[in-house]
Formats: C-alpha cells, sequence, structure tokens
C-alpha cells in the first residue's frame, strides 16, 4: 500500500473538538508520536499511522466511534456491525439502500440520502442536530462513504463533484487529493456525487476480506482514495504523490512495483494508457479543482511544477479545449 500523509490540520481539529467538551487529547497525540512541536506547524503532515494510532487512541478514550460527536454515543463495534451488514450486498445499489436504512436503527448516527437522475447518483449526509464546527466529523463520513465503497468493490469511483457545508479553508488542496474531484465548499449538506453506473458493479470482496480491513482501520482510509487493482490504478497512487513535491522518475514507480521500466511501460501500454497520460489526468484534474476553488493562474501554474503561467494555459487548454480565465467565467456563469 502507498503510504499517503495527513495534514496536522486534522489532528488538531480533533484536539479542539475535544477540548471544548473539557477532554485533554494531548496524551493520545503523545502517545502516537505526534509531537507538540508538529501540532503547532500549521504546514506540518502526519504518516497514516500516527494518525490512525491518535483516532484509535481517541476511541478507546471515549468508547464512541463518533468521538463524541453523533447525536448520541455510538458504542465501539458499531462500526464493525455496520460493515458486515453492507458486504453481504450483491452489488454497490444494495449498499446505498442498506446505508439509507440505518437512520432509524441507529438514530445517534448522520442520516444518507441517496438520489439519482440523468445519470448522476448523489449521496447527502444529515447532520442535522449534530454540531461538528471543526469539520472532523463531516470530513471523516464522506471519507468513509468514498473508500468504503470503492473497496467493496475493487475499484476506483471517480467522482464528479465533493460538496461540503463550510468556508473554504486555506488547505483546501488537499481535497484535490483527498476526493480526487471538484470540491464546493460553502454548500447546504455534504455531498458525493458520481456516475450511476457504478451502481451496477458486484461486491467482490468477503468477510475474510473485511477481518484484514477492519484490523487496519483507519489506517486505509486516510492512505488511499481509492482500490483499483490494475497497474495504472497503482502507478495513479504512486504518481499522485508528485502533486505534494517532485514527480517519481519512471526507475522509482517500477522499483516500487518491483518490475522493470521496460515492463511497467508494456503493461500501461496494454491497459491503453502511459506515465505521461496517468501524470497528465492528475495534473488536469487538480488544476481545474484548483480553478474550480478560485486559485489564479500564476499560484496553480507554481503548485504544479510548470516553468511558467503559459505553459500552465497552454496545458489546461490541451486538456480541456478553453483556457483557465474562459473556464472560470463559464462555471461563474452557470452558478
Amino acid at each position: 500500500m502507498t503510504s499517503r500523509t495527513v495534514p496536522v490540520t486534522f489532528v488538531r481539529a480533533a484536539i479542539e473538538a475535544a477540548a471544548a467538551r473539557g477532554v485533554d487529547l494531548a496524551p493520545v497525540a503523545a502517545d502516537a508520536d505526534i509531537p507538540a512541536a508538529l501540532l503547532a506547524d500549521s504546514r506540518g503532515r502526519c504518516t497514516s499511522r500516527q494518525v490512525t494510532d491518535f483516532v484509535r487512541g481517541m476511541w478507546r478514550l471515549s468508547e464512541d466511534e463518533l468521538f463524541g460527536m453523533g447525536r448520541g454515543p455510538v458504542p465501539r463495534g458499531t462500526f464493525r456491525l455496520l460493515c458486515y451488514a453492507l458486504i453481504s450486498a450483491p452489488d454497490l445499489a444494495t449498499v446505498f439502500t442498506r446505508l439509507t436504512e440505518f437512520g432509524p436503527a441507529l438514530p445517534a448516527l448522520p442520516g444518507f440520502a441517496v438520489t439519482t437522475t440523468d445519470g448522476t447518483t448523489r449521496v447527502d449526509v444529515d447532520l442535522s442536530g449534530i454540531e461538528d464546527p471543526y469539520h472532523l466529523l463531516t470530513d471523516f463520513l464522506l471519507m468513509f462513504v468514498h473508500r468504503f465503497s470503492g473497496w467493496l468493490i475493487g475499484m476506483r469511483i471517480a467522482l464528479r463533484l465533493v460538496e461540503l457545508p463550510y468556508p473554504q479553508p486555506n488547505y483546501a488542496a488537499e481535497y484535490d487529493l483527498i476526493f480526487g474531484a471538484p470540491a464546493r465548499f460553502g454548500a447546504e449538506y455534504p455531498a458525493l456525487e458520481f456516475p450511476s453506473s457504478v451502481l451496477n458493479q458486484p461486491i467482490v470482496r468477503d468477510e475474510r476480506d473485511l477481518e484484514a480491513y477492519l484490523q487496519h482501520s483507519p489506517a486505509d482510509l486516510l492512505a488511499r482514495r481509492d482500490y483499483g487493482t490494475t497497474l495504472s490504478d497503482r502507478v495513479r497512487r504512486i504518481l499522485e504523490h508528485g502533486l505534494q513535491g517532485d514527480w517519481p522518475s519512471a526507475a522509482d514507480i517500477a522499483t516500487q512495483l518491483a518490475i522493470s521500466p521496460q515492463h511497467v511501460r508494456r503493461l500501461l501500454r496494454d491497459e491503453g494508457t502511459s506515465l505521461v497520460g496517468i501524470k497528465e489526468e492528475l495534473l488536469r484534474d487538480a488544476a481545474i479543482a484548483g480553478l474550480a476553488r478560485g486559485e489564479t493562474v500564476h499560484a496553480l501554474s507554481s503548485r504544479l511544477g510548470f516553468s511558467e503561467p503559459s505553459a500552465f494555459r497552454r496545458a489546461f487548454k490541451r486538456w480541456t479545449g478553453t483556457n483557465p480565465s474562459a473556464y472560470q467565467a463559464e462555471r461563474s456563469a452557470g452558478r
């Protein structure tokens, strides 16, 4: 599994939310090897293992799988029972039907509503009666729905849109990596949208797989966005780190995959893609999400590693058929 770092803001939000309820999570952070100096650095990042240990520490301390932020206590073991109820479904459509049916039986949990219109399925999360000023629960629930669903069907679920009911944070670019889709902040409800065709996908995991998954929880939720098993899926996960810094070379990728660079290129060609093609897709998606958030061309050009803004503009027009300013104008007009 490709490791991924998590912004320290996630841990800080949990600590601040707990402090508002009179609970001190500093010892939990220390036990998870998250030093105070890291917590004080707004640009700091934790490993998925550090955050996993931190979340498990919160679970032990609170004996509540929603960290005391639900409509009532959610005893430990609830998540496991829900997962077992979902994994026996024949397909993803049934998974989402069951997800909406949990509400009356488990009133402490947020409710889910699923609607399908014109080939797009939308999952809304009902947080009424729940206080989530640090957005911790919102992000966690959307990540769970997206990533556990992808794990169940063994493939990447390409989201069309993510809606978040709070103002755009300074670290908004992180959501590109978390969800791989444009994030719309200031929405009325938390929501995910994706192609309805995914609902026909069969569940490919069994209870033995689930036990292994739960043993690592929530590491997999934090460390990866999709569970595709093709080589291009695996290469995409490696290349995603290039959006945070230097792009790995073909040799680096081959080393991580334990095969030769020539074999990587040949297998990707058989799948109808290439290293350059996957990198272009990642840059395109990050560029679209950044412009949708209101980032400037200069800022995006620098963040995504272009030599100058004009190079970014040329690439964007090649990807989308329009220039960045026209794209932003069209999107603003469509609001």
